[in-house]
């Protein structure tokens, strides 16, 4: 995943200007220093193009052509430039579209300059994939800027006071030099010349409508396998993300039926890599370990202890820029175990999120009230993705310069599964329809089995606490030495906009707000009342949810069984030598003050 960051429309075109965006555009976090850069984004090459007031930067990490794709991009005769972050999975099929059109890379973001020359602005539904880019016709001054339809990649829109606009990939791209920024919509594009937004994403579920197509399990099946087989594009070593839940499983073990074959299985073999963060003796450890035993996969398994991640939250809080107490708690075993990853050489990876706001995975589903109701919850979820999990996702990776690969948000198997009738997708227990029933019906198959049937019906852990559920009860606590009660009685006029309920949130905020100070940064946070992670609305499902407010799955009183035995991690700690099992080297080490990795 690549850092972008574009400077339009600036009244300096002075070499001190220059200097200045490109300073912007490395921005990365050291603790001791505080420099801000962007450079973990895209640590493989940095490339700047300057058209008079036009600054297009761009950091690199490269997944497809790591030879030649570097950027910015251009058309044939270089007026037309595009500086990209993401990943367009459809490029080859594309390029057969432009066969008049000579293209100068291999990366399958050049398709986008020549798209622009083909059809104008209205190509953006033509790219299967996650994106934001920015593209500069040099003919005429004129830009437009597009973000993915769910808002996969990050995307931020700033304005200076001299009339620019910018934009970056992360926040801390705007905060110093634009007098407003915010988050850039996604499924929007920005037109210079209309001088505004508009939704070039417009599919059937978005307007709420309830749908009426009957459930058909193969349908929904081969619809998720293409989105798989889609993201297995790589020029570049990959794995999964493997909790042990039925998401990260379903996507383990369709990698793994459809690997052998693919351009990537010839270039870094057959057998797939598998990932899993927690604390000892964790759900997710448990049921991972399962999964890929069950797979064949080469599993990797880092632990990780409470005070290990209460030392990481700064970073993390700086990194995925939020104070979102739910964000916060699921990052930080990502953060760390993505840093792990990067370091095995490891560059992409695939994972499981979206799959819960589509079918309606969360425990609180179990209280929604009728089908309509339901789908609108998750019409509701989806559209606020960018803000949560796929913040998160991208995030998490993207400081140790990892990319996350989301095929359960796939353009075409959401519109398959939003267009399901919602009755089906009702959590029905006296039916044996427990949440996620449709998803998990249509991977049971007798005859050539995906997963064991007691990991295809595993019941719903949101990753905060699957990791462990003493890493959500140790952040409470080491909150509640920090924040007083006094802070709290007067909160509300420290924090007036989306003022902390908890001492937990009050100390993110602090954090927060020492490394992001700006009032556009505070407001492009989401707050709102949430349950189990639910919207706002679904609070009113139960009454008595308004007095257990918690964004972990435990909340939803009446639903969750915790079956989770917690025991101490061992005392003792050895170290083996290291081994080599395929091209991965690791250290296999036992520690349970800090992170340690078995395969």
């Amino acid at each position: 995943m690549c850092g972008i960051l574009a400077v339009l429309g600036c009244s300096d075109d002075s070499q001190a200007k220059r200097v200045r965006v490109l300073e912007l555009s490395r921005r990365q976090l050291s603790l001791i220093s505080l420099a801000f850069t962007l450079r973990h984004r895209g640590p493989d090459w940095s490339g700047l193009y300057q058209h008079g007031g036009f600054y297009l930067a761009h950091q690199r990490l490269a997944i497809i052509d790591p030879a030649s794709g570097d950027q910015p991009l251009f058309n044939e005769d270089q007026a037309i430039v595009v500086t990209v972050n993401g990943e367009i999975y459809n490029h080859e099929e594309l390029r057969k579209r432009l066969p008049n059109h000579k293209f100068r890379t291999g990366s399958d973001c050049d398709v986008i300059a020549h798209l622009y020359e083909e059809y104008g602005e209205n190509f953006v539904d033509m790219l299967d994939g996650m994106f934001s880019f920015v593209l500069l016709d040099t003919r005429d001054n004129s830009f437009i800027v597009a973000r993915d339809a769910i808002g996969i990649t990050p995307l931020y829109i700033g304005w200076g006071l001299d009339g620019s606009v910018w934009i970056s990939s992360e926040l801390k791209g705007l905060n110093d030099d634009c007098e407003h920024f915010e988050s850039f919509p996604p499924g929007h594009l920005y037109s210079s010349k209309s001088g505004g937004l508009r939704r070039w994403y417009n599919p059937p579920w978005f307007c709420e409508a309830i749908p009426s197509t009957p459930y058909d399990p193969l349908v929904l099946r081969r619809a998720f396998e293409k989105a798989v087989i889609k993201r297995l594009m790589t020029d570049v070593p990959f794995g999964v993300l493997l909790s042990g839940g039925l998401d990260s499983s379903l996507v383990a073990a369709v990698t793994a039926r459809h690997l052998a074959g693919t351009k990537a299985a010839r270039q870094w073999g057959a057998q797939l890599h598998s990932f899993c963060v927690g604390l000892q003796n964790s759900p997710d450890l448990k049921a991972a370990r399962e999964v890929a035993d069950y797979l064949g996969t080469v599993h990797h398994e880092f632990h990780f202890s409470v005070q290990d991640g209460i030392d990481a939250i700064e970073d993390v809080i700086y990194h995925i820029e939020t104070y979102d107490v739910t964000t916060i708690r699921a990052s930080t075993p990502m953060f760390l175990m993505a840093r792990k990853i990067k370091a095995l050489g490891v560059k992409m990876v695939i994972s499981g999120e979206g799959s819960d706001e589509i079918f309606g995975g969360y425990l609180y589903f179990h209280k929604a009230p009728n089908k309509e109701e339901f789908h609108r919850e998750t019409c509701r979820k989806i559209k606020a993705l960018h803000q949560y999990d796929c913040l998160r996702a991208n995030k998490a990776t993207s400081a140790w310069g990892l990319e996350a690969r989301v095929p359960f948000l796939d353009k075409d198997f959401i519109n398959v599964a939003m267009a399901i009738d919602p009755e089906w997708k009702m959590i029905k227990p006296g039916q044996g329809h427990i949440e996620k029933w449709v998803l998990r019906k249509a991977f049971d198959d007798e005859e050539h089995p995906y997963l064991p049937k007691h990991i295809l019906y595993r019941q719903k852990e949101q990753f905060s606490d699957g990791v462990g559920y003493s890493w959500i009860d140790g952040l409470k606590a080491h909150a509640a030495q920090h924040v007083t009660g006094k802070m709290m009685q007067n909160a509300e006029h420290i924090f007036p906009h989306n003022t902390p309920a908890t001492k937990e949130a009050y100390y993110y905020r602090m954090i927060f707000e020492r490394f992001f100070p700006q009032n556009s940064a505070r407001l492009s946070v989401p707050g709102g009342a949430s349950i189990a992670c639910s919207t706002a609305t679904a609070v009113e499902w139960d009454a008595a949810w308004s007095n257990n407010l918690d964004p972990s799955g435990r909340a939803a009183l009446g639903v969750h069984l915790s079956a989770y035995d917690q025991q101490a991690a061992p005392a003792n700690a050895g170290v083996v030598p290291p081994k080599i099992i395929g091209t991965l080297p690791q250290m296999m080490e036992v520690n349970a003050s800090g992170v340690a990795i078995h395969s």
